[in-house]
């Protein structure tokens, strides 16, 4: 894990760097740091609201006695998408939006529900009950 870590870490400063001379060599200085500062702002908002909208809907549905399962993935997606778009960069912003839109967040979910059965199974993740 700490490998992909130390990757991750190195990899994506370098990729995000290349994005800025590419889209800066296209479009310009100016434009280019519009665009970046226009991808935080509207992601940040779309965080809010979706995250409003997944907040309400776990409420009802814990209300109704039901498990928000689906909702905790969703609320993980849009939580990791948001800190994403947050950050400076192309690439980022890319995964960020995938993560925040609920339309494509089923992409992702899925892979994440995978890790988290595949944590809880091997005892990484434990989960207590009341």
């Amino acid at each position: 894990m700490r490998k992909w870590l130390y990757a991750v870490i190195l990899l994506v400063p370098i990729l995000e760097f290349y994005g800025f001379v590419y889209v800066g060599n296209h479009l310009g200085l100016g434009k280019t740091i519009f665009l970046t500062l226009a991808t935080s702002i509207i992601g940040g908002l779309m965080m809010q609201f979706e995250g409003r909208k997944l907040m309400a809907d776990a409420k009802m549905k814990a209300n109704d006695g039901q498990v928000p399962g689906r909702m905790l993935l969703d609320g993980i997606c849009v939580f990791g998408g948001g800190i994403l778009l947050l950050i400076p960069g192309f690439l980022t912003d890319i995964v960020g939006f995938l993560m925040v839109f609920p339309l494509t967040r089923p992409l992702l979910r899925y892979p994440i529900r995978k890790w988290v059965e595949k944590k809880l199974k091997n005892g990484t993740i434990t989960f207590f009950r009341r």
